[in-house]
């Protein structure tokens, strides 16, 4: 049985606004939303912006003042308009913290802790995720369990130990623990070594390729953006640190960037906010030409990240 459609059949047409000859409300034509869309956006990211360089604008300006001028109220905001700079307060600052001798001490402590936790991480992580062994998941969970022990409840015992040991007012105690491995880059680098298949492994095996091999020719050149996430993360954190040369330096010709910036308020009596402004200036330099020499692969290491957990 078969069942004709006549050609001349109409189908259901649903009348539009333009059909009728009307104009499609403003706020839902597709144009208008995405321009609002990417307007709030924008705004959103300027204002997110400003939040995050206000503190790096203020510390320039602060730094051209005079001591006196730093405390006037309402704040002069434009340097050359407004005031004169003050351009001598930089070498001032630099004099005064000795800083060649302080970003020395700094540089070796920061390279070498960095250096040392790349290697361990790298190493621990690639053990936990391509080789078996018997409890290596529990072992796992006890590295990551350190996550939760603050650094203060590692502070006497570290310094009893290193103190024993004779190395107080040295870098040791800065620099060896980053090579005992940090439990946070363990496990990112673990995670990244995961997500690449063991049939490269198995290939590279077949070729004669070793353990070590494999790592060096086929793991670690895919894994660059977590490593750019490990390196900027812990030479930021080395650089930056203050507590723990606070402890164990005693000797000035030993102390680090941040240790010496400390020693303007005790020093002056009071604190001379032009010139702390214009040695922390010069401070942040080292890390600003890092991140972007490393910029691309620290920003997919951290989108990826976010993506693969």
């Amino acid at each position: 049985m078969t069942v004709a459609i006549s050609p001349t059949e109409k189908k259901t047409v649903v009348p539009t606004a333009r059909s009728l000859g009307q104009e499609m409300p403003f706020f839902q034509r597709r144009n208008v939303r995405e321009g609002i869309w990417i307007g709030s956006l924008t705004a959103l990211v300027t204002f997110g912006s400003f939040l995050l360089l206000f503190p790096v604008y203020f510390m320039i300006v602060t730094s051209l003042k005079t001591q006196g001028a730093s405390f006037l109220l309402p704040m002069k905001w434009f340097p050359g308009i407004q005031y004169v700079p003050q351009w001598e307060n930089f070498g001032e600052a630099l004099r005064f913290m000795k800083w060649q001798t302080a970003y020395t001490n700094t540089m070796v402590v920061a390279v070498l802790s960095m250096a040392g936790d790349v290697v361990s991480a790298v190493l621990v992580a690639y053990g936990f995720a391509r080789f078996r062994a018997p409890g290596k998941n529990l072992l796992f969970g006890l590295v990551l369990s350190t996550l939760m022990v603050p650094q203060i409840v590692r502070l006497v015992p570290e310094y009893l130990g290193f103190s024993r040991l004779g190395m107080s007012n040295t870098f040791w105690p800065l620099i060896l623990p980053a090579w005992f491995g940090s439990a946070y880059n363990i496990f990112l680098l673990r995670q990244f070594f995961t997500t690449i298949p063991i049939e490269m492994d198995q290939s590279a095996q077949i070729d004669g390729a070793g353990p070590m091999r494999i790592l060096w020719d086929v793991l670690l050149p895919q894994i660059r953006p977590a490593l750019a996430v490990v390196l900027i993360g812990s030479f930021t954190y080395n650089w930056n640190d203050f507590f723990r040369p606070l402890i164990y330096i005693n000797s000035p010709s030993l102390r680090t960037a941040a240790l010496s910036l400390s020693s303007f308020q005790a020093v002056y009596g009071g604190t001379p906010f032009h010139l702390l402004m214009a040695a922390s200036l010069v401070n942040i330099i080292p890390l600003v030409v890092l991140f972007f020499t490393l910029q691309r692969y620290f920003i997919q290491g951290i989108v990826v990240t976010g993506v693969k957990g």
